[in-house]
């Protein structure tokens, strides 16, 4: 029986850097985790990204990022429903900034797959967040 591939998240910073191009920003083991899975954003990094170019930050909306990535190395939009997600959420103390939450849990909620993030009070709280 084949395995199903192994999937991972990329949060908001990880996927700007990838976009810019900026693989050196992303540690080995990041990189190692991104040419070897099938890789998923949450809805919640298009909405972040979004309000990243709204206020200047980033030049590219997030439509022209994610078609850049999906096209460059095939990053997907994770199709889960927002009340599963939701359900993994509500049960996060730790966090409370609703875009780390979501982005979290979105990861949670599928089967508890990687989450590739730079954020370190994600890293010290989610066992499968990798940097």
């Amino acid at each position: 029986m084949a395995q199903p591939p192994l999937i991972s998240y990329l949060d908001t910073h990880v996927t700007v850097f990838l976009h810019a191009g900026e693989l050196t920003r992303l540690s080995p083991k990041a990189q190692n985790q991104i040419e070897n899975t099938d890789l998923l954003i949450s809805a919640m990094v298009l909405l972040e990204l979004e309000m990243l170019h709204d206020k200047g930050v980033i030049r590219y909306t997030s439509q022209q990022i994610f078609a850049d990535l999906a096209q460059q190395i095939g990053v997907s939009i994770c199709q889960m429903p927002f009340s599963q997600i939701a359900s993994k959420a509500i049960a996060i103390q730790w966090a409370r900034e609703p875009g780390d939450l979501l982005i979290v849990a979105n990861a949670m909620a599928n089967n508890s797959s990687a989450l590739i993030t730079k954020d370190e009070r994600i890293r010290a709280n989610y066992s499968n967040a990798i940097w």
